[in-house]
């Protein structure tokens, strides 16, 4: 607590501007925002709560909202060309979901263009405006940062700047190094699976999640990847594919691979028992994704936008029902693996994630 007489030496106008609260500009509605070219996104978040993510559900549009976040920025390389996250795969949607790696975001891409058109903002704005406020409706997500002002002019990305799940991780992270990704931000982005599911490597089972808890920004998924795989959940091997511990559970090959790496084990591993740490370096590095190709000296600070996730459910990740610590594959050299609890109750089975 300051004296009165330190007060009394302060210039009257620096005690008066504490005390005053920073002004804000009405948006309507009940918003209200620091800088007025915020308030179109509070109309945004409104419409796209109720008409894109069902109520603010965390489901099959808040996933494919957030891969699209990704799949739009990473196709930026300094040497190949790209605008990094500049709106492309919506402004050339028929070129861009045609690539490989892009396979299935045609449908979120037309879902979420009528949004951007509506409400006169860029592509490349819209897109990551979109997957901030999914993963915020999954519990336990962050508050990711979100900048707006992007240009809507963008050109074709070129076709092979997105890693493939069957892609070697030698080539992954070198493609993500190029993209000014190391190794440790790899995995940090890959928090990102944790309220992930496939519907195109294995049509056959839609909506297959890559943990139990896809509903839940959570570290489940860190804990369930280095489980040791036991079958197919659907129709056998399929291309990008790896043994899944569950029935109903998808394993992508990239995340097996880089879940053991030696440069990318100890970083996977450090989110088992720290839901906090995995949070802060998804946030992180998400800020650092979402202006690629962008200077942030020129996009406006609208983060304030923005939805306070909920907690998850848990907040402690723990070994499945029917699984023992014999059944991780631990991989990092440098630390032993975390103890943690296992979960009461029958052997998992895990659920396609349903369609919002």
């Amino acid at each position: 607590m300051f004296s009165k007489s330190f007060l009394s030496i302060l210039p009257l106008a620096l005690v008066v501007q504490a005390a005053v609260p920073p002004y804000k500009t009405d948006c309507g509605n009940g918003h209200s925002a620091r800088n007025p070219k915020c308030c179109v996104w509070f109309d945004v978040l409104d419409d796209i709560q109720t008409s894109l993510f069902d109520g603010s559900k965390c489901g099959e549009e808040a996933h494919e909202s957030l891969r699209l976040t990704f799949h739009d920025a990473i196709s930026f390389s300094p040497t190949l060309g790209g605008g990094g996250a500049d709106g492309s795969i919506m402004a050339f949607a028929d070129i861009e979901t045609s690539f490989h790696a892009s396979t299935g975001l045609d449908e979120i891409v037309g879902e979420q263009k009528p949004f951007a058109l509506k409400h006169n903002v860029s592509f490349g704005d819209f897109i990551q405006f979109a997957g901030a406020v999914a993963v915020s409706n999954c519990g336990g997500g962050p508050r990711l940062q979100f900048l707006a002002g992007r240009s809507n002019h963008s050109q074709v990305a070129p076709d092979g700047l997105i890693p493939l799940p069957e892609d070697p991780i030698d080539k992954i992270l070198a493609r993500m190094q190029d993209a000014g990704f190391s190794p440790a931000e790899t995995v940090d982005l890959l928090a990102s699976h944790s309220v992930a599911a496939q519907d195109h490597i294995d049509p056959t089972i839609h909506g297959s999640p890559f943990d139990s808890t896809p509903s839940d920004f959570d570290a489940q998924f860190f804990v369930e990847t280095l489980l040791k795989g036991v079958a197919f959940p659907g129709n056998g091997s399929n291309l990008g594919e790896v043994l899944s511990p569950y029935p109903g559970e998808m394993r992508l090959q990239s995340d097996f691979a880089i879940a053991r790496d030696p440069r990318t084990a100890c970083e996977w591993q450090s989110f088992v028992t720290n839901q906090d740490l995995m949070v802060r370096k998804f946030t992180k590095v998400m800020a650092k994704m979402a202006v690629l190709g962008q200077d942030p000296r020129r996009l406006t600070d609208c983060s304030e936008v923005i939805p306070v996730p909920k907690p998850a459910a848990s907040q402690v990740a723990h070994l499945p029902a029917g699984k023992t610590l014999k059944d991780i594959e631990a991989s990092c050299k440098k630390t032993p693996f975390p103890t943690i609890k296992a979960h009461p109750g029958p052997e998992t089975s895990i659920p396609p994630v349903p369609a919002s």
